[in-house]
Protein backbone atom coordinates (compact mmCIF):
# COMPACT_ATOMS: atom_id res chain seq x y z
CA UNK A 1 0.00 0.00 0.00
CA UNK A 2 2.62 2.57 1.19
CA UNK A 3 4.35 1.62 -2.66
CA UNK A 4 0.98 2.83 -4.51
CA UNK A 5 0.91 6.26 -2.33
CA UNK A 6 4.58 6.75 -3.25
CA UNK A 7 3.98 5.60 -6.90
CA UNK A 8 0.64 8.00 -6.67
CA UNK A 9 2.86 10.81 -5.60
CA UNK A 10 5.62 10.20 -7.54
CA UNK A 11 3.35 10.36 -10.77
CA UNK A 12 1.68 13.60 -9.39
CA UNK A 13 4.87 15.74 -8.57
CA UNK A 14 5.75 14.70 -12.11
CA UNK A 15 2.40 15.83 -13.68
CA UNK A 16 3.06 19.43 -11.39
CA UNK A 17 6.41 19.49 -12.54
CA UNK A 18 6.06 18.60 -16.95
CA UNK A 19 3.29 21.47 -16.39
CA UNK A 20 5.24 24.04 -14.83
CA UNK A 21 7.87 23.39 -17.67
CA UNK A 22 5.48 23.93 -20.37
CA UNK A 23 4.52 27.20 -18.71
CA UNK A 24 8.32 28.22 -18.59
CA UNK A 25 8.72 27.26 -22.11
CA UNK A 26 5.74 29.59 -23.50
CA UNK A 27 7.37 32.27 -21.16
CA UNK A 28 10.23 31.45 -22.77
CA UNK A 29 8.93 31.33 -26.31
CA UNK A 30 6.92 34.34 -25.68
CA UNK A 31 9.71 36.81 -24.48
CA UNK A 32 12.41 35.20 -27.42
CA UNK A 33 9.31 35.96 -29.69
CA UNK A 34 9.03 39.94 -28.70
CA UNK A 35 12.95 40.35 -28.73
CA UNK A 36 12.94 39.25 -32.27
CA UNK A 37 9.73 41.53 -33.24
CA UNK A 38 11.82 44.63 -31.54
CA UNK A 39 14.71 43.68 -33.26
CA UNK A 40 13.01 43.79 -36.64
CA UNK A 41 11.18 46.74 -36.08
CA UNK A 42 14.60 48.26 -35.02
CA UNK A 43 16.43 47.24 -38.00
CA UNK A 44 13.53 48.00 -40.34
CA UNK A 45 13.71 51.99 -38.85
CA UNK A 46 17.31 52.16 -39.74
CA UNK A 47 17.69 49.92 -42.60
CA UNK A 48 18.74 53.16 -45.03
CA UNK A 49 21.20 52.94 -47.30
CA UNK A 50 21.66 55.65 -49.71
CA UNK A 51 23.59 56.66 -52.86
CA UNK A 52 24.96 59.78 -54.11
CA UNK A 53 23.71 60.61 -57.26
CA UNK A 54 25.79 60.40 -60.23
CA UNK A 55 25.65 62.98 -63.02
CA UNK A 56 25.43 61.91 -66.20
CA UNK A 57 29.12 61.54 -67.14
CA UNK A 58 29.38 59.57 -64.33
CA UNK A 59 26.52 57.07 -65.37
CA UNK A 60 27.87 56.85 -68.97
CA UNK A 61 31.50 55.71 -67.42
CA UNK A 62 30.13 53.54 -65.16
CA UNK A 63 27.21 51.86 -66.98
CA UNK A 64 29.43 48.98 -68.62
CA UNK A 65 30.27 47.77 -65.27
CA UNK A 66 27.06 45.41 -64.63
CA UNK A 67 28.53 44.24 -60.92
CA UNK A 68 28.39 47.81 -59.74
CA UNK A 69 24.61 48.54 -61.42
CA UNK A 70 23.56 44.87 -59.46
CA UNK A 71 25.06 45.91 -56.59
CA UNK A 72 23.35 49.74 -56.34
CA UNK A 73 20.12 47.99 -57.49
CA UNK A 74 20.02 45.30 -55.06
CA UNK A 75 20.96 47.76 -52.27
CA UNK A 76 17.86 49.74 -52.71
CA UNK A 77 15.89 47.06 -52.28
CA UNK A 78 14.85 47.15 -48.46
CA UNK A 79 13.11 43.58 -47.06
CA UNK A 80 9.86 44.28 -45.49
CA UNK A 81 8.67 41.15 -44.28
CA UNK A 82 10.56 39.48 -41.01
CA UNK A 83 13.91 39.33 -39.69
CA UNK A 84 14.68 36.36 -41.99
CA UNK A 85 14.50 38.55 -45.26
CA UNK A 86 17.09 40.99 -43.70
CA UNK A 87 19.19 37.83 -42.88
CA UNK A 88 18.91 36.82 -46.72
CA UNK A 89 18.95 40.45 -48.04
CA UNK A 90 22.47 40.87 -46.08
CA UNK A 91 23.92 37.65 -47.98
CA UNK A 92 23.06 38.96 -50.99
CA UNK A 93 24.82 41.95 -50.49
CA UNK A 94 27.77 40.37 -49.28
CA UNK A 95 27.73 38.10 -52.72
CA UNK A 96 27.02 41.39 -54.93
CA UNK A 97 29.85 43.31 -53.14
CA UNK A 98 32.49 40.83 -53.95
CA UNK A 99 31.62 40.73 -57.63
CA UNK A 100 32.03 44.34 -57.53
CA UNK A 101 36.09 43.64 -58.31
CA UNK A 102 35.28 41.39 -61.10
CA UNK A 103 35.30 43.85 -64.48
CA UNK A 104 36.15 47.07 -62.91
CA UNK A 105 36.25 49.42 -66.09
CA UNK A 106 40.10 50.12 -67.02
CA UNK A 107 39.60 53.58 -66.00
CA UNK A 108 38.55 53.20 -62.30
CA UNK A 109 41.12 49.95 -61.95
CA UNK A 110 43.27 51.64 -59.40
CA UNK A 111 44.44 50.97 -56.02
CA UNK A 112 42.56 54.16 -54.54
CA UNK A 113 39.18 52.35 -56.00
CA UNK A 114 40.40 48.73 -55.19
CA UNK A 115 40.69 49.89 -51.70
CA UNK A 116 37.57 51.75 -51.20
CA UNK A 117 36.34 48.29 -52.67
CA UNK A 118 37.77 46.63 -50.09
CA UNK A 119 36.26 48.78 -47.68
CA UNK A 120 32.62 48.73 -48.08
CA UNK A 121 33.26 44.73 -48.75
CA UNK A 122 33.84 44.55 -45.17
CA UNK A 123 31.64 46.78 -43.99
CA UNK A 124 29.16 44.70 -45.77
CA UNK A 125 30.44 41.42 -44.97
CA UNK A 126 30.24 42.31 -41.60
CA UNK A 127 26.89 43.04 -41.33
CA UNK A 128 26.13 39.98 -43.12
CA UNK A 129 27.79 37.95 -39.91
CA UNK A 130 25.75 40.17 -37.52
CA UNK A 131 22.50 39.49 -39.40
CA UNK A 132 22.94 36.04 -39.78
CA UNK A 133 23.66 35.37 -35.51
CA UNK A 134 21.21 33.21 -33.52
CA UNK A 135 20.53 36.65 -31.54
CA UNK A 136 21.19 39.55 -34.09
CA UNK A 137 22.78 42.38 -32.18
CA UNK A 138 20.53 45.20 -33.40
CA UNK A 139 22.81 48.04 -31.86
CA UNK A 140 25.77 47.24 -34.03
CA UNK A 141 23.45 46.19 -37.61
CA UNK A 142 22.47 49.96 -36.35
CA UNK A 143 25.82 51.36 -36.29
CA UNK A 144 27.14 49.38 -39.32
CA UNK A 145 24.54 51.34 -41.72
CA UNK A 146 25.77 54.89 -41.30
CA UNK A 147 29.06 53.31 -42.00
CA UNK A 148 28.33 51.34 -45.12
CA UNK A 149 26.84 55.14 -46.13
CA UNK A 150 29.90 56.52 -45.70
CA UNK A 151 32.17 53.84 -47.71
CA UNK A 152 29.66 53.91 -50.56
CA UNK A 153 30.04 57.95 -50.81
CA UNK A 154 33.92 57.57 -50.81
CA UNK A 155 33.73 55.39 -53.53
CA UNK A 156 31.78 57.15 -55.41
CA UNK A 157 33.56 60.09 -54.33
CA UNK A 158 36.27 58.25 -55.72
CA UNK A 159 35.03 57.96 -59.09
CA UNK A 160 34.12 61.85 -59.58
CA UNK A 161 37.91 62.20 -58.80
CA UNK A 162 38.99 59.89 -61.41
CA UNK A 163 36.41 61.29 -63.75
CA UNK A 164 37.81 64.87 -62.87
CA UNK A 165 41.03 64.38 -63.59
CA UNK A 166 40.89 62.60 -66.76
CA UNK A 167 39.07 66.12 -67.84
CA UNK A 168 42.49 67.96 -66.76
CA UNK A 169 44.70 68.76 -70.37
CA UNK A 170 47.99 67.15 -70.66
CA UNK A 171 50.60 70.39 -70.19
CA UNK A 172 52.92 70.51 -73.78
CA UNK A 173 55.92 67.97 -73.25
CA UNK A 174 53.71 65.94 -70.27
CA UNK A 175 53.11 62.89 -72.27
CA UNK A 176 57.26 63.06 -72.87
CA UNK A 177 57.64 63.57 -69.89
CA UNK A 178 55.38 60.34 -68.49
CA UNK A 179 57.01 58.28 -70.92
CA UNK A 180 61.00 59.21 -69.77
CA UNK A 181 59.50 57.92 -65.90
CA UNK A 182 58.66 54.39 -67.31
CA UNK A 183 61.46 52.44 -66.28
CA UNK A 184 60.72 50.24 -69.12
CA UNK A 185 61.29 52.18 -71.86
CA UNK A 186 64.08 53.54 -70.13
CA UNK A 187 67.79 53.54 -72.23
CA UNK A 188 70.34 51.34 -70.70
CA UNK A 189 73.00 53.21 -68.90
CA UNK A 190 75.59 50.72 -70.42
CA UNK A 191 76.34 50.68 -73.89
CA UNK A 192 75.30 47.78 -76.15
CA UNK A 193 78.04 46.09 -78.20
Amino acid sequence: MKIKVYYILFLLIMGVSCQDDDAKRETARLKNLEKREKVFETINKNWSFSEKPMDQEMQTWLSNWSEWSNFLTELKQKPKSSIGAFKKKSKTLSKKVRDLNNNIPIKFASPQVKSRIAILTTQINSLDLYMNLDNVPAEKVVALVPEINKALLSLQLQFEEIVRRDKIPMEQGESDMIKMLDTTRAIPSTPIK
